[in-house]
């Protein structure tokens, strides 16, 4: 588009129209290498985005050489500001139009671009404008050959400018306008950037799990050809526990292996990971102030085919919900949780215990296994900081060691069973008010969070979890138990101001009981 045919959406007399276009594309001596060649209006603005110094005294020294002595240069120089510079510009504008010279009007534009102040109302609407127009029409007329990223820069700022006036509330009030439309251009190309990665990222997906959907179709057809051996274990299956027929038969191992016969030498599934956006929707549905701690949780998932976390410790003051959290953690992922209270366990108990002795017991993460009939459980270990520190048995903490290493969970040594146990696949969530009782060893082998509180802000995002869980402990459909009505919800938010958890679900059990009693009396 030509200069002359963008000037005619300007409101100016023919000879300003032609000036602007004329003046906004004028050179100027060039201090950058990169911006030689440029307009001197792109110049200054790269100035400004570069965070270059004495600007204005550039600008003064470049007009005082055009116009030698000028009484407007001097009192903006001496008195810088909105009224000053704006006079200046005008009486540039005014020697451009008598004298011919076009630079003057691009100096002009360049005292505005410098001087304007923030825009408020409609106050020198029309000096912005200008200085857009003025802007773009000097891209336009260098963007086919600037380089790429210089080219990037000029587009920032412009698109900056012209969006000042629609974005007063975004713009800091303690830098001027050409200031502002650096950082709101940067603001707005970072946005761009964001969507283009989101775009890229959400093809490789797409292509990512179309490789995948290939690569089972073919593993498919070559199962289909296989030996029997091969077709043993199947994708998405291991085997926890092996034992020989002989020892199947072993009259020590008979009250032993009664609720484990389904789990000894059976190809136990694997529970896939599932589409993480939804478990972690499902998770803040019920935690909207534990965000943080949901995403990290779920960040070792990513990537993964099937379910394993990393032992992770969830540390917080009591009543947060850090029990609760674990246990539905593993349930909205499709694992069967086994909660162990570690103030009652220790190493012989949750170890297991040898054939040798009368209550022979196998290790708790086998019972796991063959609770869910999964080969990948979550292990639930509720205050571990309160596990027993005598020695007797072995302590807890020192046992949990063989469960937490990769090297030694895949060929556990089961005392009960005296065979090893695959364990590698189960995933232990623990809890603990505080980490000060735990030894090194754990805290290192373990991803440690802190569990928050919700605050008095969090009541309405929790009202409808907290009502569904109970509706379902009291085998109701959620649908019979509507939610607070108003004075209801005054009540709770009267008497719960943040903090425990568990007393909000205690106060709204007593809102429920007043409620049940007055449908009974009516």
């Amino acid at each position: 588009m030509s200069a002359t045919d963008d000037s005619e959406d300007i409101d100016l007399p023919a000879t300003e129209r032609d000036a602007v276009s004329t003046g906004a594309a004028a050179d100027s001596a060039g201090w950058d290498a990169r911006l030689k060649g440029m307009p001197r209006l792109l110049r200054y603005a790269m100035l400004v985005t570069d965070n270059a110094n004495h600007i204005e005294q550039r600008l003064i020294a470049e007009i005082e050489e055009l116009c030698p002595q000028l009484p407007h240069n001097v009192v903006w120089t001496a008195a810088p500001s909105a009224d000053t510079g704006l006079a200046l510009a005008a009486e540039l504008d005014r020697r451009a139009v008598t004298q011919n010279e076009p630079t003057l009007r691009s100096l002009a534009d360049c005292v505005r671009l410098l001087c304007l102040p923030l825009p408020h109302d409609d106050t020198h609407f029309e000096d912005y404008r200008r200085v857009g127009k003025a802007l773009v029409q000097a891209f336009r007329k260098v963007e086919g050959d600037a380089e790429e990223q210089l080219c990037c820069d000029l587009e920032r700022f412009a698109f900056g400018w012209a969006a000042l006036p629609a974005c007063t509330d975004l713009l800091s009030k303690n830098f001027p306008a050409a200031v502002n439309a650096s950082i709101l251009g940067a603001n707005m190309a970072e946005r761009r950037i964001a969507a283009a990665k989101t775009s890229v990222r959400r093809k490789a997906k797409e292509e990512e799990e179309r490789s995948k959907k290939e690569a089972d179709e073919k593993a498919a057809e070559a199962k289909q050809v296989s030996s029997p051996a091969a077709e043993a274990i199947p994708d998405c299956h291991l085997v926890v526990a092996r034992l020989s027929s002989e020892e199947m038969k072993n009259v020590k191992l008979k009250d032993i292996l009664g609720p484990l016969k389904s789990v000894i030498n059976a190809a136990l599934p694997l529970v896939e990971v599932p589409p993480l956006h939804q478990i972690r929707n499902a998770l803040i549905f019920e935690f909207p102030y534990a965000v943080d701690v949901i995403d990290f949780a779920l960040a070792d998932l990513v990537g993964r085919t099937t379910i394993v976390l990393r032992p992770l410790l969830l540390v917080g003051n009591p009543g947060g919900g850090k029990s609760r959290f674990a246990r539905r953690l593993g349930e909205v992922l499709g694992l069967s949780v086994w909660r162990v209270d570690a103030s009652r366990a220790d190493g012989a108990v949750f170890g297991g215990t040898d054939r040798r002795w009368y209550s022979a017991e196998p290790c708790h993460p086998l019972l796991a296994v063959a609770a869910g009939r999964i080969a990948n459980p979550l292990v639930l270990i509720d205050e571990i900081e309160k596990s027993g520190t005598r020695s007797d048995y072995g302590r807890l903490w020192d046992c949990l060691l063989g469960f937490f290493e990769p090297e030694s969970s895949v060929r556990y040594p089961d005392p009960a069973l005296q065979t090893n146990l695959d364990l590698s696949q189960v995933s232990y969530v623990a809890t603990a008010n505080s980490l000060d009782p735990l030894p090194s060893p754990i805290r290192d082998r373990m991803r440690v969070v802190m569990f928050p509180k919700p605050s008095a802000g969090d009541l309405d995002a929790l009202l409808p979890a907290v009502i569904a869980d109970l509706a379902k402990e009291r085998g109701l459909d959620q649908s019979w138990m509507p939610p607070l009505d108003g004075a209801e919800h005054a009540a709770v938010a009267h008497h719960w101001r943040g903090g425990s958890v568990r007393r909000l679900r205690r106060i709204i059990e007593a809102v429920l009981r007043e409620r049940e009693l007055r449908a009974t009396k009516n």
